[in-house]
């Protein structure tokens, strides 16, 4: 390979990224995000394309004029108009480009090869007569006769351009190609070598490496791979590709790539898919039993190594689930807050199974209720009451009406009672039951739903006083309602118990 020792990237989220369709930005919002990509470290920023709006040329100006300590481009064809308006907001480079494959040049330019080539040797000179940088672009170079377009190429470098992009414009690249037409270029040519690589195939980020491999010097991306289609070489992905396996250098501060990732999110509506590398929720997440374990003794048992959840600003996180072992699931309480024995840990990694199996996300809030409802309970060898059996029944036609068998001490108690609805026949039936033993009055009763959905996890919280005065609040949690009453004021009467014993 002809790795160099560093990279330049050249950021075109401002300018194709916003070509993403469904994607305007303001004004404001263009600077915005141009100031985090000079944040970033981005060695060149597409401001976009002046010729294309009042309102586009109005961004550009204010992003060149913004003091930015990264390079700002405007995006011009061949057209002495297109220059013009680039030149008119004071951008430090100009971005010219013409097609060049038997394609376009048939059904978009209609003009002859030879006037092609005199197109792009004026612009580039013009370009250079007013003393800015320019980048030329072959537009679908991937699908160009190699020898013209290593004819254009020379051409472009003899008429003063500092740069020449190698753009895979419609994705149809394999990575052995690109870095065999790579090489062909480079070769040809002593200026550096820059790739604009879309995602068609899902192999613009291999492609642009392997044209790295192949001598190229700067590589075109956006900001979560955004663009026209299916979108452009990743900016994070080809950043910590060249950092943690190339050990090729950028000028990119890697700490602030989720960051920026987010704030392009934000601005643009596009969602970042969870399992997106890099920046992704999960890129980082564990919910494997076997995999938590590892993570939790030493990284690199499950990660890369080579890369860190901080060195891209990003965070590990143990994912509670079907899935979960033990020890992620104790991780995830002890940042919680919560202090548990290994037998509420159990009972909580169970429950929190059992869900995962009715194929609900566990969510944190999820978690939470769980822990908070078992931690709250009684412990097993000090409950005097536990359910044994509970029953309901209810429709339209119908009295709600529940039957419950409680086990009090060492006897086995049954009963049945109705209500207003499920819940309220449920606990009527425990009371009634209990009564002869003691009569308890449910003082208060809350209920909400943890996360959205039908089967949403349930939380109910319930307030308890007996006739002598005594006071109980429990909670339970369960994504079945009338099951979380009557568990939280089961626990709540066995609290009761416990204080009148003590």
């Amino acid at each position: 390979m002809n790795l160099p020792r560093e990279v330049k990237i050249f950021d075109t989220t401002l300018r194709d990224g916003e070509q993403t369709p469904g994607i305007s930005l303001t004004q404001e919002e263009k600077l915005l995000l141009a100031r985090q990509l000079d944040k970033l470290g981005v060695d060149i920023i597409e401001a976009g394309f002046p010729i294309s709006s009042r309102g586009e040329k109005e961004a550009v100006r204010a992003i060149a004029r913004d003091g930015l300590t990264s390079t700002v481009c405007g995006l011009s064809r061949v057209i002495r108009e297109d220059i013009d308006a680039c030149l008119d907001c004071d951008v430090d480079m100009v971005h010219t480009f013409v097609s060049t494959s038997d394609i376009q040049i048939k059904y978009t330019i209609k003009k002859s090869k030879e006037e092609i080539l005199s197109m792009a040797t004026e612009a580039v000179s013009y370009i250079k007569e007013h003393g800015v940088s320019c980048l030329f672009s072959a537009m679908d170079a991937t699908r160009s006769d190699l020898d013209y377009l290593v004819k254009i190429f020379k051409a472009v470098e003899d008429a003063g351009a500092d740069i020449i992009n190698i753009p895979d414009t419609v994705g149809v690249m394999i990575p052995q190609g690109m870095r065999l037409l790579t090489q062909e270029i480079y070769r040809a040519v002593s200026i550096p070598i820059d790739v604009h690589c879309h995602n068609d195939f899902g192999l613009a980020v291999a492609n642009s490496l392997a044209a790295v491999e192949a001598g190229a010097r700067e590589v075109q991306c956006t900001i979560n791979g955004l663009g026209e289609r299916a979108g452009n070489a990743n900016l994070e992905e080809i950043v910590m590709s060249l950092h943690s396996l190339y050990n090729v250098k950028t000028n990119i501060k890697t700490q602030y790539l989720f960051e920026t990732s987010k704030l392009v999110e934000r601005l643009t509506g596009i969602k970042i898919p969870p399992n997106y590398p890099i920046v992704g929720e999960n890129a980082f997440s564990h919910e494997s039993g076997i995999h938590t374990h590892g993570v939790l003794s030493k990284s690199d048992t499950f990660e890369p190594g080579v890369m860190t959840p901080e060195m891209v600003g990003h965070r590990r996180r143990i994912v509670s689930g079907k899935h979960a072992g033990t020890h992620g699931i104790e991780a995830m309480l002890q940042d919680m807050g919560f202090k548990v024995t290994k037998e509420q840990l159990l009972d909580i990694t169970m429950r929190v199974k059992d869900l995962g199996d009715k194929g609900k996300r566990v969510t944190d809030a999820d978690l939470q209720a769980i822990a908070e409802a078992v931690v709250g309970e009684v412990a097993k060898e000090e409950k005097l009451v536990s359910l044994e059996e509970l029953s309901v029944m209810t429709g339209n036609r119908i009295t709600p009406t529940a039957s419950v068998r409680l086990r009090f001490k060492d006897k086995y108690l049954t009963g049945a009672d109705t209500g207003v609805g499920p819940v309220d026949a449920a606990l009527n039936a425990v009371r009634s039951v209990l009564r002869g033993i003691e009569d308890i009055k449910l003082t208060e009763y809350r209920l909400e739903a943890i996360t959205g959905g039908s089967d949403a996890l349930a939380e109910v919280i319930v307030k308890l006083e007996d006739s002598q005065g005594n006071i109980a609040t429990a909670r339970a949690a369960r994504e079945d309602i009338v099951m979380a009453s009557v568990e939280a004021m089961l626990s709540g009467i066995n609290r009761i118990f416990l204080m009148r014993k003590e």
